[in-house]
């Protein structure tokens, strides 16, 4: 601006009113400043009291993910033990070894016609059933199938 020296001479009254101005502007800027400083210090512990609340709701599902755990662990303990594909495991123990070389094979005459029918020789049946090769075709000649068997064929 230009200097004092243009335009009307100054009022003493204006000068007053410019002070108080300055002083109302300073006080205005002290208040703003206050109020958000109290703004800045009501968010600060709202993000606190949030943060608490957060730790604690986070605390209170590491103990229940920590107590469903413990339950899946001792209801797995409880049941039979499973496979991925559903079957129940092995127990563990050894399994027993039958001996079954003293059983015996009932020898049933549609059977082994249906098996010699199916291709299977004459020396693999009576190998499986325990029995000589003529009783076999001793069999299947009652049963007029004889003919329907290789007898040379060697068992697989």
């Amino acid at each position: 601006m230009a200097d004092d020296s243009w335009g009307a001479p100054r009022s003493p009254h204006r000068s007053d009113r410019e002070a108080e101005r300055a002083a109302d502007r300073e006080r205005r800027a002290r208040e703003r400043i206050a109020a958000a400083e109290a703004r800045t210090a009501l968010r600060q512990s709202a993000r606190d009291g949030a943060l608490r609340e957060r730790e604690a709701a986070r605390e209170a599902r590491r103990q229940e993910e920590e107590q469903r755990r413990n339950e899946r662990i001792e209801e797995r303990d409880a049941r039979p033990k499973r496979r991925a594909s559903g079957s129940l495991r092995q127990t563990g123990e050894e399994r027993l070894v039958r001996d079954v070389r003293h059983y015996a094979t009932a020898v049933d005459h549609q059977r082994i016609v249906t098996l010699a029918r199916r291709g299977a020789t004459v020396a693999g049946l009576a190998t499986v059933f325990g029995i000589s090769e003529a009783e076999v075709e001793a069999i299947l000649a009652d049963e007029g199938s004889v003919a329907e068997v290789e007898t040379t064929r060697t068992a697989p």
